[in-house]
């Protein structure tokens, strides 16, 4: 009787909940289907392989996968740090990683103007030693991306780790494994699921930046302008072009998420 009962009340559906959860779904739905409405499908193909956005696209994709590259080799470490590592304020070390999350990305760029620019703390010396220069150029957007894209992935590998049975990991050291052939030959392999998803998230969320990037790299044809920023200037002269980019940056994103549904239903479940 009591499971009868349950699945009676599961089943109740109140309208009071149902009315404002499709409002919420149309509200979000709604200027995506917009978009795709007014593409120019008909000369869409002659649009994508046009100079200006094409040359956007390919800036876009090889800026973003370098980004993706840095944010690897630098974030599956700083993962495994706040994983497993025993250092102290690990609580705050994990806060302060998670900043760009949260923080607006134009702020992002501001902040990096100011430590990696020519006067910056960091880029004074890297201008004046080795005549390095990151802001407004190719380089500069490969940085501002990884800045604002490096959290996704480190917050998907330190859930891996911290899901992954360290077990394993403790009967390689008794055989005699180092500390870092066990993380190559154990530990990795098994938070490969984890590692993919968010390797994916950042390549997605770099694709698509944008403040951080207009802030600290400029806006360059062929050189710093990636596909959100030739979306931002196409509205005023090709609005067809704007669209076209929009359409190309909403299919990414609706292929990676599909990509990544099943990782986050077992996550769930």
């Amino acid at each position: 009787m009591t499971r009868v009962r349950r699945r009676a009340v599961r089943g109740r559906t109140p309208l009071v909940l149902v009315l404002p959860a499709l409002v919420g779904l149309a509200f979000l739905l709604v200027p995506f289907v917009g978009l795709l409405l007014r593409a120019p499908w008909g000369t869409l193909p002659a649009q994508l392989f046009s100079p200006a956005v094409g040359q956007a696209l390919r800036l876009s994709l090889v800026c973003a996968t370098l980004a993706t590259v840095v944010c690897v080799v630098l974030g599956v470490p700083l993962a495994w740090v706040l994983a497993r590592a025993d250092v102290p304020g690990r609580g705050v070390l994990r806060a302060l990683v998670t900043v760009p999350l949260v923080l607006p990305p134009v702020v992002g760029g501001v902040a990096l103007l100011f430590v990696l620019g020519r006067r910056g703390v960091v880029g004074q010396h890297l201008d004046a030693w080795f005549g390095i220069s990151l802001p407004f150029t190719t380089a500069g957007v490969v940085v501002a991306e990884a800045f604002v894209a490096m959290p996704f992935l480190v917050i998907s590998v330190e859930g891996a780790l911290r899901a992954a049975d360290p077990r394993y990991e403790e009967a390689a050291a008794t055989l005699g494994a180092s500390r870092w052939h066990a993380f190559r030959r154990v530990t990795l392999p098994s938070i490969l699921p984890g590692l993919v998803a968010g390797t994916v998230l950042c390549w997605a969320r770099a694709l698509g930046e944008f403040g951080a990037t207009i802030t600290f790299a400029g806006n360059f044809p062929g050189e710093t302008t990636t596909m959100p920023l030739a979306v931002y200037l196409a509205l005023e002269t090709d609005p067809d072009a704007a669209i076209v980019l929009s359409v190309v940056l909403l299919l990414v994103s609706v292929a990676v998420l599909a990509g990544l549904r099943d990782r986050w239903i077992r996550t769930a479940t």
